[in-house]
């Protein structure tokens, strides 16, 4: 299962990291720009802090996958919230046999709280 969407309006959202190009490393340790494999298009990543609106639960900081160039104007602390937000679980091998587990976090897009996308 992949793109689970998920509901995340019981959470406020701040920025935590401004939003920028994703970046990635290939083998040789050399950092190039994260592309969707289907249509080429730069991805994005910013990291926010997410904090349920409910008292006393505590936040945490996640970096989701923007299929979309945010645009400029984005502070850190600003509330924003996510356009579309999924999840993918997800497992492998690592060049050293073990395996890796996790779930990645990525929306179509980021916008200011209030504004219309």
């Amino acid at each position: 299962m992949r793109n689970i969407p998920c509901d995340l309006s019981n959470y406020t959202a701040r920025v935590a990291e401004v939003p920028g190009v994703k970046m990635g490393k290939d083998d040789q340790g050399r950092e190039f720009e994260v592309t969707d494999r289907q249509t080429g298009e730069k991805k994005f990543v910013a990291s926010l802090f997410l904090k349920a609106k409910v008292r006393g639960e505590k936040g945490e900081e996640v970096r989701f996958t923007l299929d979309a160039d945010p645009g400029e104007g984005f502070e850190e602390g600003m509330v924003v919230e996510l356009v579309a937000p999924r999840m993918s679980p997800y497992s492998f091998k690592n060049g050293n046999g073990e395996t890796v587990s996790g779930v990645s976090f990525a929306a179509v897009g980021l916008k200011p709280v209030g504004a219309s996308f």
